[in-house]
């Protein structure tokens, strides 16, 4: 247990140290780490979890239960088998995604679509995209934008170097 605590550690304070997550679980107990993130205006931690199983990571996302609905967190249960090298790895494989992420075109729900999400684009800049689409223009929008995404980074595996 104790081990496991050490590696519970590692992981928070990985997580900590990106400056895009809050700690929300104890230090004491069962060994975990629940975060969440800090701003989730445009983009979230299901989407986290979401990509995060394209490295083999099964993070669950969670909303909290009734009274406090509007939170949701990630959880990692640090197991006997979990070692400091899968502690930090997991921190690496966050990192890829939250930077991935950052490059992606922002969620787009009914409360962005009434307030507008900021949005850095490649070039450095921030820019503010207010959107008011219907629904379904908007689901259309986010599955082509996705096709071509992956086909694109299909097609980047296939190249030769």
């Amino acid at each position: 247990m104790e081990n496991c605590h050490q590696n519970a550690i590692v992981l928070k304070e990985g997580l900590e140290a990106t400056g895009r997550f809050n700690i929300v679980s104890k230090d004491i107990g069962v060994p975990l780490v629940a975060f969440s993130l800090k701003d989730n205006s445009c983009h979230d931690e299901f989407e986290i979890a979401e990509m995060l199983r394209r490295f083999g990571w099964i993070v669950p996302a969670y909303t909290m239960p009734a009274n406090a609905q509007r939170i949701t967190v990630l959880r990692v249960v640090i197991r006997e088998d979990f070692s400091r090298t899968l502690a930090e790895r997991l921190v690496l494989d966050i990192t890829k995604v939250l930077h991935e992420l950052d490059t992606l075109p922002a969620k787009l729900s009914a409360k962005m679509s009434a307030a507008g999400c900021e949005h850095k684009l490649q070039n450095g800049t921030t820019t503010t995209i207010a959107v008011k689409k219907t629904e379904i223009e908007t689901q259309r929008e986010i599955t082509a934008y996705w096709k071509k995404f992956v086909m694109a980074k299909k097609s980047n595996k296939n190249a030769v170097c």
